[in-house]
């Protein structure tokens, strides 16, 4: 077990950005830099030395953990003598709005898919699991959306269950955030992928349902691996309100989006109501539900007030 500045122990073994970096030994970067610019989030900073620093060693010691689970899968078959087709690698990146996760899943899934042994990486979001919001509304949560309860739990559940039970064709509902709403239609399909990444603010939560039950599987319970992206709430904060600032110039204009009252505000009232939005929502999400849930996972990413990962936490196994 490591120990930590303060002399405790922890279970995570914590690396500086040079001491991480070199984790990727002389393993080539497979993304040129247009590809990057075009992988990042609105706001987020990600240039080819970062993903070289960070992404690069974080997707070969995936690619270990995959192909260690291949060899499991195939004594496993050895040993019942089945022919069963191996199912997929599940990989969950969780961390609060605005800290640049889905930046993260998308670099991994490119990342990943460049490595031979598995070309076929499916990146699924837990936007398209909320209730919709007439649902919401109905339930008094609209205003609390992006918390535990306004997602079909379920709905999520059985998905994973099928996933890893090598189901052939799974559909995996949409979400539109123009609409900022659940898409009915006919979903997005998933065909038996090598290894499916799951990203969404709540996916290591473990704790009781609203109505006080516990539930009898967690979604970690599919998981073979966790990222949680992390930074300090102050800049987290800042990083919501600039981006939300640029969705005002930009998204937001659209006559169709949801948020197209915002257009018009001013710098400072755009300011102001994106405060408010953090205060109201975000940050209590975050307190309440997300930032608890970091130490459960297997990979934290500690980013600095530039957006940069400057220290990397990975448990022990």
């Amino acid at each position: 077990m490591a120990i930590t500045g303060d002399g405790s122990p922890s279970p995570f073994v914590t690396f500086d950005r040079g001491s991480w970096r070199s984790l990727a030994a002389s393993t080539p970067l497979p993304l040129a830099p247009e590809e990057i610019t075009r992988l990042r989030g609105l706001g987020d900073t990600v240039d080819t030395d970062e993903v070289a620093t960070v992404y690069l060693p974080l997707s070969r010691l995936l690619n270990l953990y995959v192909a260690t689970v291949q060899g499991l899968w195939s004594a496993q078959s050895r040993f019942l003598g089945s022919g069963e087709a191996k199912v997929p690698f599940v990989i969950a990146v969780a961390g609060s709005v605005a800290v640049g996760k889905s930046t993260t899943a998308r670099i991994l899934q490119a990342l990943l898919s460049r490595w031979p042994d598995h070309p076929m990486v499916e990146l699924v979001t837990t936007d398209g699991f909320l209730y919709s919001n007439e649902v919401l509304s109905a339930r008094g949560l609209l205003h609390r959306k992006g918390f535990p309860e306004t997602y079909d739990q379920r709905r999520l559940v059985r998905f994973l269950s099928e996933v890893k039970s090598g189901a052939a064709s799974i559909v995996a509902p949409m979400y539109s955030h123009l609409l900022y709403d659940v898409v009915s239609g006919p979903g997005i399909p998933i065909e038996s992928p090598d290894i499916l990444i799951l990203e969404g603010l709540n996916v290591l939560q473990s704790r009781a349902r609203a109505d006080g039950r516990v539930p009898g599987v967690f979604l970690s319970d599919f998981f073979d691996f966790s990222v949680f992206v992390d930074a300090a709430e102050g800049d987290i904060r800042r990083w919501y309100v600039e981006r939300f600032l640029a969705l005002c110039s930009t998204a937001f204009q659209d006559e169709k989006s949801y948020f197209h009252r915002y257009a018009r505000l001013n710098e400072a009232e755009a300011v102001a109501t994106a405060e408010a939005i953090w205060a109201g929502v975000n940050a209590p999400n975050l307190v309440q539900n997300i930032a608890p849930t970091r130490s459960r996972a297997k990979l934290i990413l500690h980013k600095a007030a530039d957006h940069s990962v400057r220290k990397v936490l990975l448990r022990k196994l």
